[in-house]
């Protein structure tokens, strides 16, 4: 009992203390007491490396650090040491490489009944001012799934030794998946831990190497993020955070209108929309078009006066493009294992296909806002926009002799990426689909993990379930997100491998495209109207042979279930939340079709569904 209340009285002194000391950020929302959960873990596994040596595993890798409580003294000191990564089976890697973590810590003692925590020491770059600040009262956590005792002269019987885990409120039951794919499994669940466990901040943040919140990373997040946990608010407060922290990448400032209408489908608030409208139709950049419509982030309009108007503190920012991440060598400097990095190639021109692949989806959502706000004839100015940018690509940067699109105006290379984004934004006109497709096919997963997520959409999208998966499950090389389970990660990767960036760190949300990718396109479930007042479900399961997906929504939850009969016959069973409707698509009209035990007229791509129960069979 006095354990218990020990822990219980530290908790909560945490939880005040977090509660008075954070909001470094200027935003309009901070975490509360109730936004954030201490766990103690217990070892899943205890080896006796030899005399008063331990190695101790925890199952999983959280941010945190190591709680001893002892019902002995101990007056000699005491190794303890903490990891991410192995060296072999029952040692702790002392030298793991990159941003992947460990840490040795000496106790000069361990007092006898009371609850010693292990005193970290911080890391310089993540707690320099740039970076996201934990409560004071965290005291300093990092990643670890691992830990050493070492010159244990208490029997470790009575000893209890706790992972003291930290992380953003979250609900283990709200978003759940699993199907007759043992590796599909593997990797949801690896990328939905990787989401509970990087919320440590408060905020979705890049990893532990730098602990900064950017686009491109927290849009990722933010989708992986909605499909398990019916939590919104860091999503909100991390958006916030953009308005007044802008990062550099040109396409990074295009992710601000994507997570902004996310926020919205998703929670059907129109608040955030109506209060940084105008932050967001700058953050289209259209003030950077040339006379055709396409941007530059070399033209000269990007001047100081326009870098503040996008929020940046310093107008001698330098806005360039990325196109993907990791960047070669030859932009950065870094020592990668390829000079293009994850780029396949790319050719870095002013007019970049990637750029204003993101420019066109950004004036399509954009149109969509302003209607939604009531703003008719802005919603009128950027679909006509949209629609003339669109043209402008497929004129000049399309290539009709090899149907594939170009890296840039100008360029004769073609890339994956060139080619994925377009097919994402369904930018691609029906007739060169086969060839883009095609194209994409040639180029396996010539991206990084953040490439990923728009690869995978842009397949999914194209009606390309198969490949597609195949991508998401291979297992025989290492840009998979089996390696990652391979080389012993609980949590996504930064990159597929180190070799492919050397400064990796093992705790990035960004990797977690398969997550969102699962709900959102193999089974399809998506908001149809914001706020899933209605839903829409448009499964590609392909070669599935069962599967179950639980996804929360503001409503309540929807539930699925899909079998395939013997009879060749796909079974599914949809449950709505009061409240809610929804559309199932067929992908072929021609397909018969039950619900409920009676039959879909003919030629039907839409089956109507109601809340409670929904029994749909289709076959062929």
């Amino acid at each position: 009992m006095k354990i218990l209340s020990n822990r219980k009285m530290y908790l909560l002194l945490c939880l005040f203390l977090a509660f008075c000391t954070l909001g470094q950020a200027q935003i309009t929302d901070v975490p509360t007491e109730n936004d954030f959960e201490i766990k103690y873990n217990k070892a899943e596994r205890v080896v006796k490396l030899g005399e008063g040596h331990y190695f101790i595993d925890f199952g999983k890798a959280y941010f945190g650090t190591v709680v001893l409580h002892s019902k002995q003294l101990q007056k000699d000191s005491l190794i303890v040491r903490l990891g991410e990564k192995l060296a072999d089976a029952n040692q702790i890697d002392r030298n793991p490489g990159g941003t992947i973590r460990y840490q040795q810590v000496k106790l000069d003692q361990l007092k006898a009944n009371q609850d010693v925590v292990v005193s970290l020491q911080a890391d310089k770059r993540n707690t320099k001012p740039g970076a996201i600040h934990l409560p004071e009262s965290f005291g300093v956590i990092m990643p670890f799934r691992y830990c050493e005792l070492e010159n244990l002269q208490v029997p470790i019987e009575e000893i209890e030794i706790s992972q003291n885990a930290f992380y953003y409120h979250f609900n283990d039951e709200a978003g759940t998946f699993t199907s007759s794919d043992t590796t599909l499994n593997a990797i949801w669940d690896l990328c939905k831990h990787t989401i509970k466990a990087t919320s440590f901040a408060g905020y979705y943040v890049d990893g532990d190497r730098e602990r900064i919140p950017y686009e491109a990373d927290a849009y990722i997040n933010q989708l992986s993020h909605y499909v398990v946990d019916s939590v919104y608010s860091i999503a909100r407060r991390t958006n916030e955070y953009f308005i007044e922290h802008p990062t550099w990448p040109t396409e990074w400032l295009l992710h601000t209108v994507l997570l902004y209408y996310q926020d919205y489908m998703y929670t059907g608030e129109t608040e955030m929309l109506e209060k940084y409208y105008d932050v967001l139709k700058i953050r289209t950049l259209m003030d950077l078009e040339r006379k055709d419509g396409l941007i530059s982030s070399k033209s000269d309009k990007l001047n100081s006066e326009f870098k503040t108007k996008l929020g940046f503190k310093n107008p001698k920012t330098r806005v360039r493009d990325i196109v993907d991440w990791p960047a070669g060598q030859k932009d950065t400097g870094w020592k990668l294992a390829t000079k293009e990095g994850e780029r396949d190639g790319y050719e870095m021109v002013a007019i970049n296909t990637v750029v204003n692949s993101f420019y066109y989806y950004n004036l399509v959502l954009m149109s969509e806002i302003a209607d939604r706000l009531g703003k008719t004839e802005d919603a009128a100015f950027f679909e006509q926009k949209s629609e003339k940018i669109k043209k402008v690509i497929n004129t000049k940067l399309f290539d009709k002799s090899r149907g594939v699109y170009i890296d840039g105006e100008g360029s004769k290379h073609a890339s994956l990426h060139a080619n994925m984004f377009p097919l994402a934004f369904n930018l691609v006109p029906e007739e060169y689909k086969e060839s883009v497709i095609d194209f994409i096919k040639t180029r396996g997963m010539a991206c990084s993990v953040y490439g990923a997520q728009y690869l995978l959409d842009g397949l999914f999208n194209a009606n390309e379930p198969a490949y597609a998966l195949k991508l998401i499950t291979d297992t025989t090389h290492d840009r998979t997100w089996w390696n990652m389970i391979e080389i012993g990660s609980t949590m996504a990767l930064e990159a597929w491998d180190m070799k492919y960036k050397p400064n990796s760190d093992w705790n990035h949300a960004w990797g977690t495209a398969p997550l969102n990718v699962i709900t959102r396109q193999l089974w399809g479930i998506t908001p149809k109207t914001p706020g899933f007042a209605s839903m829409q479900i448009k499964p590609q399961l392909t070669n599935l042979q069962f599967s179950e997906i639980k996804v929360p929504t503001i409503k309540g939850s929807i539930e699925a279930k899909y079998i395939k009969s013997d009879r060749n016959e796909q079974i599914y069973e949809i449950k709505l939340p009061k409240g809610m409707s929804g559309e199932f698509i067929l992908p072929d009209s021609k397909m018969k079709v039950l619900l409920n035990d009676r039959k879909v007229r003919k030629n039907s791509k839409i089956v109507r569904l109601k809340e409670g129960v929904n029994m749909v069979i289709t076959k062929r």
